[in-house]
């Protein structure tokens, strides 16, 4: 068996052929990519029993690589979005696997695959599924929080989503500062959080922390393969990990 992994996040991928190689009994050969060009000439060139794709790749969109090349090979979507193309892929019958992911996800993905493909009931994608994907994911960016609502000792207050510098995890809550520097908590943990917010404005630089593209003062090197961020109203500055630097930067140039 051969397959495909198109994941432009290397912690991701490493996740991914973690879990293949404990799922399946045996060997399985695989080739990566993180980009649409380079998926391109791994599909004009190989084929495969099945592929795992992210939809957002380095250099655009997994549906547009679909769209370009045509292929017969049952793909397992790996997904941070929810909503909108949750219901497109259940209503498709397509398999995915929701970010952030556990083993037992995966295994969870796996099995719809296999059990659609056994029983005949697998399409390949066609042109008409792939634009209303797309669409699905169109309406879903349009749906990104705007504001949280946060509770406080005198009542309830609105914080509004471009005010936010930065938030961090604290327990099962989380402290978001704003442009004048005061801090307010979030009932929710950082993980849902983050998948509320605008890829192209937030980044999660850490375990437990989230900064935004537009209040980012400086970036310096750090050891490690790390970078300290200066950010706006925040004294203490904060650091990416030695993990995300790679894809922070790459980030910063889109």
């Amino acid at each position: 068996m051969k397959i495909l992994i198109l994941e432009d996040e290397i912690p991701a991928y490493q996740k991914l052929i973690s879990f293949v190689n404990d799922y399946f009994e045996d060997e399985i050969l695989h080739d990566w990519a993180r980009s649409l060009s380079e998926g391109k000439a791994l599909l004009i060139n190989n084929t495969y029993d099945f592929i795992l794709s992210d939809i957002q790749l380095l250099d655009g969109l997994s549906f547009d690589l679909f769209n370009d090349v045509s292929i017969n090979t049952p793909i397992i979507f790996c997904s941070a979005h929810d909503d909108y193309l949750f219901q497109a892929f259940n209503t498709n019958g397509i398999a995915y696997i929701l970010k952030p992911y556990t083993e037992s996800d995966f295994k969870k993905a796996i099995e719809k695959y296999q059990s659609l493909f056994k029983q005949g009931h697998y399409t390949a994608l066609n042109q008409e599924t792939i634009t209303e994907l797309k669409s699905a994911l169109k309406e879903e960016h349009a749906s990104y929080k705007k504001r949280f609502v946060i509770k406080k000792a005198k009542g309830i207050q609105l914080l509004n989503v471009l005010e936010i510098t930065k938030i961090e995890a604290s327990g099962d809550f989380c402290i978001a500062t704003d442009l004048k520097g005061k801090r307010h908590t979030i009932s929710q943990n950082l993980g849902s959080i983050n998948q509320q917010l605008h890829p192209n404005k937030f980044f999660k630089i850490n375990r437990s922390e989230i900064i935004c593209i537009d209040a980012i003062e400086n970036i310096e090197s750090h050891f490690k393969n790390r970078l300290l961020i200066t950010i706006t109203g925040i004294k203490e500055k904060v650091m990416t990990s030695s993990s995300t630097t790679s894809d922070f930067r790459k980030w910063l140039e889109q």
